[in-house]
């Protein structure tokens, strides 16, 4: 699972969330960071006020929160969410004896990105797509 530091970078870097069913995502500086919390139709679920989009926490969680801004929480996605966000620039997954090796090319320029999950290796490369559309 994608760690909240790795998304952190990719929310500072301009990784928009528009959260969906089965989401992962953590309330950083609650009290909460080691919690991993997952939108469902039952517990948690993204409601649209006046105000902005919060997060309601209900039933088993309510004791620890009414709800949450979205722009409080950090969004970690799926191995198979961060693939699909490389687009058309994904290439290559790669599985070598001690790290995985994530290819993506853009503007004709391959990038090659070396990590111990799949999940970081993705991380890494779309932030570097991130970085590079932002420069």
């Amino acid at each position: 699972m994608l760690g909240v530091q790795v998304a952190r970078q990719l929310k500072a870097a301009g990784l928009i969330w528009k959260p969906r069913l089965g989401d992962r995502f953590a309330v950083p500086d609650r009290d909460l960071d080691d919690e991993v919390f997952v939108l469902s139709n039952m517990t948690i679920q993204v409601h649209d006020r006046p105000e902005g989009r919060i997060i309601g926490f209900n039933g088993t969680t309510e004791w620890a929160l009414d709800d949450v801004d979205l722009d409080e929480t950090i969004w970690l996605p799926r191995e198979d969410q961060l693939r699909e966000l490389l687009g058309g620039t994904f290439r290559e997954l790669g599985r070598e004896p001690d790290h995985y090796r994530v290819r993506v090319e853009l503007l004709d320029e391959s990038h090659t990105f070396t990590a111990a999950t799949p999940e970081d290796g993705y991380a890494a490369a779309l932030l570097h797509l991130l970085k590079a559309a932002g420069a």
